[in-house]
């Protein structure tokens, strides 16, 4: 499962080490990562084993007019990159000009559950200043989870 929240430097090739706890866990399930598209000015991570995941759930539940639409529109988008000996993973091109990186060249990396989320970190707190008012009103569902 991956967790936590993670400032990283991004280099001018487009790469940033992957933080030790979230490398760990990707390379228990293979060096790979699958990028796309996610929802705002984000960008989605999954572990191959994940990906192979949604892959399969697509398979069992969507029609056939859906499954071509989510070919399309969904995996022809998706992008795949390694982690490299140093821990650095490069963020595909067409998909890092989805998070606008500002003059300091950082991103935040998002855990959350079975994926991951990258975001630009001006972004990122806008998104969440946007949803503490909905965070407030669910906040005794969330705490009693704990």
């Amino acid at each position: 499962m991956f967790a936590g929240e993670y400032l990283c430097k991004v280099d001018e090739k487009g790469r940033f080490i992957v933080p030790s706890p979230i490398r760990e866990q990707v390379e228990s399930e293979g060096r790979a990562v699958v990028f796309m598209k996610g929802p705002e000015q984000s960008i989605l991570i999954y572990s191959i084993k994940e990906w192979e995941k949604v892959l399969e759930r697509s398979k069992a539940t969507l029609d056939e007019d859906q499954s071509r639409l989510f070919m399309h529109f969904v995996v022809s988008e998706a992008g795949t990159s390694e982690i490299d000996k140093t821990g650095r993973i490069l963020i595909p091109g067409r998909l890092r000009k989805l998070v606008p990186l500002d003059e300091d060249q950082e991103i935040i990396l998002v855990g959350l559950y079975h994926r991951m989320e990258v975001w630009n970190p001006s972004e990122w707190r806008r998104y969440i200043s946007r949803s503490e008012d909905r965070y407030e009103q669910d906040m005794s569902k969330i705490l009693n989870l704990l």
